[in-house]
């Protein structure tokens, strides 16, 4: 019995040294993101440097470094710059994923394991990258694109646009699908970069060119931001409301309070950075099979399930 009690001591110590081993791994993750330049970058940022502390507090053998870049030039830099610290993966949203891919396929050709984020190039292949994770692009835009089908089939609309990025056209896709079959007729499309005050601009010219317009799409919830002032700022009534995207507190408060010009937002969440962290992480630590596309649900945010999707102490 001594014996059997001290064999089985002795597995458990094993197991023990080996989980011990498993946490002391030296890895070494960098994590390339834009600047904070508009709300949702701000909740990447955000996200990225929580889940970094989280994850190097779990695993004391890990460092992740986290830089941040105002364009995809800076980013090719940075990522040449993670490159010459020893990194065993990277993890990238890119600005503008198509001037990248060659940053990017250097790190994955030199056999690093290579997470990309929210935004893949023209030919997503998957030659550059291990793991995508991303926002559900083509559903953000079909589902506001049936919101307002279902609810204003003989809408004007005009629509305000992000960047002219593979994303972009994707959600542009989406929406149009998502009104097919319909009487909605899109008066006119520009780009807001995403960026509140461009949006303001372009609703400023919307409101000058257009007497009546029902129903605006902005597709970004930084971008409805301008879109509401300039509203405000015109004193204009005939807008009945104005949908966006990504689940940004503000916005779910709207949704949540009932306000008239904000009766629903879709899901877009910035955290998706901090999934491919934990899932890159799990690849060296975890030995779990992590390679792969996994796409978020675009998910509709009404007043009935508005109090799951809102986090007052989040950035964005």
């Amino acid at each position: 019995m001594r014996k059997k009690i001290l064999g089985l001591a002795i597995a458990a110590m094993a197991v023990l040294t080996g989980v011990s081993y498993a946490q002391d791994k030296k890895v070494t993750i960098g994590v390339s993101i834009p600047a904070a330049d508009h709300g949702w970058t701000a909740g990447v940022v955000f996200h990225a440097e929580r889940v970094a502390k989280l994850l190097m507090a779990e695993h004391p053998g890990l460092n992740v470094i986290v830089k941040t870049s105002p364009d995809a030039a800076s980013q090719a830099n940075a990522v040449q710059d993670l490159a010459t610290q020893g990194i065993d993966a990277l993890v990238i949203l890119p600005s503008d994923p198509d001037p990248l891919v060659n940053a990017i396929k250097e790190i994955k050709d030199a056999g690093k394991f290579v997470a990309l984020v929210d935004r893949a190039p023209s030919n997503n292949d998957g030659s550059v990258r291990d793991l995508y994770i991303a926002g559900n692009n083509p559903a953000l835009g079909e589902v506001a694109g049936k919101y307002i089908k279902e609810n204003t089939p003989d809408a004007e609309v005009v629509v305000i646009r992000g960047l002219p990025i593979p994303i972009d056209q994707q959600r542009q896709d989406g929406f149009d699908k998502g009104i097919a079959g319909s009487n909605v007729k899109v008066l006119d499309r520009q780009y807001g970069n995403w960026n509140r005050d461009d949006a303001f601009k372009v609703m400023q010219d919307y409101l000058t060119k257009y007497q009546k317009i029902d129903v605006v799409w902005c597709q970004d919830d930084d971008m409805a931001v301008g879109v509401l002032q300039a509203i405000e700022q015109a004193k204009r009534t005939d807008i009945q409301y104005v949908i966006a995207g990504a689940g940004s507190k503000d916005m779910v408060k709207k949704v949540m309070d009932g306000d008239k010009l904000i009766p629903v937002d879709v899901l877009y969440p910035p955290a998706m950075v901090g999934t491919a962290m934990e899932m890159t992480a799990a690849n060296f630590y975890d030995q779990v099979p992590v390679r792969g596309t996994y796409i978020l649900d675009a998910t509709l945010i009404t007043k009935d399930n508005a109090k799951d999707f809102y986090f007052p102490d989040s950035p964005f």
